[in-house]
């Protein structure tokens, strides 16, 4: 087994590692976040038009749309003031056949329409003309609250015509084709801000959105100031750091393993989300497998005997390490399941390899996470800052071990977690809801401007 801890010795980061890491993000937000150094930075920083979390006195009733994948959803959200709670009135899961997912956007836009007249006729609903919220989890640049240009299609999506174009427009098009109902207002929503606003909700100092899932990411509210690429000083916006993309332009080449190397060259991404994939549930099975490949024809597993199984890429599934983290009896039938030849002290090393692996990207998670803690801390010149994260994923739900870490790296900062509930639907109802009192409160406030003014002409 000593020999086994030398050939991990790569993937344990020591405090002082973590810092330097957590120093580096923090130079490269300050780079996305610079007018003339967005361009090329590897962290980018995108300004969300999001410019508050609740205050407790949102309500009403909202749509939200959901669209990340091979399915989307529809939601009915309530938000009610007097319980300080929103509620899921109902939900409906459509698919997207393949021939629409490669097809035109007027097409695509026409089917997300008509699943949702669909169910606003199930909810009775169609007489309202609802404000709606629209998660649409692709990279886009966002223009305002409501306008957000598509930057390409990911996830086996191809739909023409879209790249370049402004989602809000394409869907209120869609709707307007069909004229049986309408829309009020629409927000668009990144999937991590959803998480903070179904969070903030409950617990108003949230104030950070993190994913640690299939992907990783987060979002925080920046002082307005610092945000240079958007008009305007005052208060605070939401950012989306879409730190997955972290030491894209080589910053974290000392901490990269030969097996993250291996990770990224057969991804279908190379050269891509460097930070995202020595982190996320998408790639953290494949690093096991072939850590425990290497130990194999090292001759310290197995006999040295690789099964087929354990030589193809992707079998090693990430939940397998939970799984295998909570007990040995697991270990061995997993192993088992493998076709490989076992014995107590293999089912140990496999065990601490899966470890060593997940309390890693727990660890860079964690040093990551205290970047963001500690610049909210020094932007407000606070000694001493109490914030709570809104997090979701099943990496972070099947893996919390990031509290530790999280102690030694800002000891000036204290830190609560809130699992997110239903983040990507019902937060995008609550950022519709917060942008609507937005809205109100600034119409009221002009319409008392007037009135100032009109008196200020009666007296002149």
């Amino acid at each position: 087994e000593v020999i086994v801890v030398k050939h991990l010795e790569p993937f344990r980061l020591s405090l002082e590692k973590l810092k330097v890491v957590s120093t580096r993000l923090r130079k490269d937000m300050i780079r996305g976040l610079g007018k003339h150094t967005h361009h090329r930075a590897a962290v980018k920083m995108l300004p969300t038009f999001v410019r508050a979390t609740p205050d407790g006195t949102e309500k009403g009733d909202f749509l939200a749309l959901d669209l990340g994948g091979t399915n989307f959803r529809v939601l009915h959200v309530r938000v009610m003031e007097e319980e300080q709670k929103m509620v899921k009135m109902d939900s409906q899961l459509c698919a997207i056949p393949q021939e629409i997912m490669l097809g035109t956007g007027e097409q695509l836009f026409d089917h997300i329409a008509a699943c949702l007249s669909e169910f606003l006729d199930s909810q009775n609903l169609k007489g309202q003309t609802l404000p709606m919220g629209f998660t649409f989890s692709f990279p886009c640049e966002q223009k305002e609250i409501d306008k957000s240009i598509l930057i390409r299609w990911t996830k086996g999506f191809n739909c023409s015509g879209v790249e370049g174009e402004d989602v809000v427009k394409l869907l209120k098009e869609a709707i307007h084709r069909r004229g049986d109902y309408d829309i009020s207002s629409v927000a668009m929503v990144n999937d991590t801000v959803g998480t903070m606003m179904s969070c903030g909700y409950r617990d108003q100092t949230c104030e950070i959105g993190m994913i640690i899932g299939t992907g990783t990411n987060a979002c925080y509210m920046e002082e307005m100031k610092n945000v240079k690429r958007v008009e305007g000083e005052d208060g605070q916006m939401c950012i989306n750091t879409e730190w997955g993309g972290f030491g894209d332009d080589g910053s974290l080449e000392d901490i990269l393993t030969e097996f993250d190397k291996v990770v990224d060259r057969t991804s279908i991404n190379p050269g891509v989300h460097t930070f995202e994939k020595m982190i996320s549930g998408m790639y953290l099975g494949e690093i096991v497998r072939l850590v425990l490949m290497k130990l194999t024809e090292k001759k310290l597993l197995f006999k040295g005997e690789v099964s087929e199984a354990l030589r193809t890429k992707e079998t090693f599934e990430t939940k397998f390490i939970s799984m295998i983290e909570d007990g040995l009896e697991n270990a061995k039938k997993i192993l088992t399941e493998l076709g490989l030849t076992w014995d107590l002290v293999d089912a140990r090393v496999v065990r601490l390899v899966c470890e060593t692996i997940s309390s890693r990207s727990a660890r860079l998670c964690a040093a990551a996470l205290a970047t963001i803690v500690d610049r909210i801390r020094v932007n407000r010149g606070l000694p001493h800052l109490k914030t709570t994260v809104g997090v979701d994923g099943t990496v972070y739900k099947k893996h919390p071990k990031m509290q530790p870490s999280m102690h030694f790296l800002t000891p000036d900062c204290k830190i609560k977690f809130l699992v997110s509930e239903d983040g990507s639907g019902k937060g995008a109802a609550m950022v519709t809801a917060v942008a609507q009192r937005l809205a109100l409160q600034s119409r009221l406030l002009e319409e008392s401007d007037g009135e100032e003014d009109e008196e200020e002409k009666v007296r002149s």
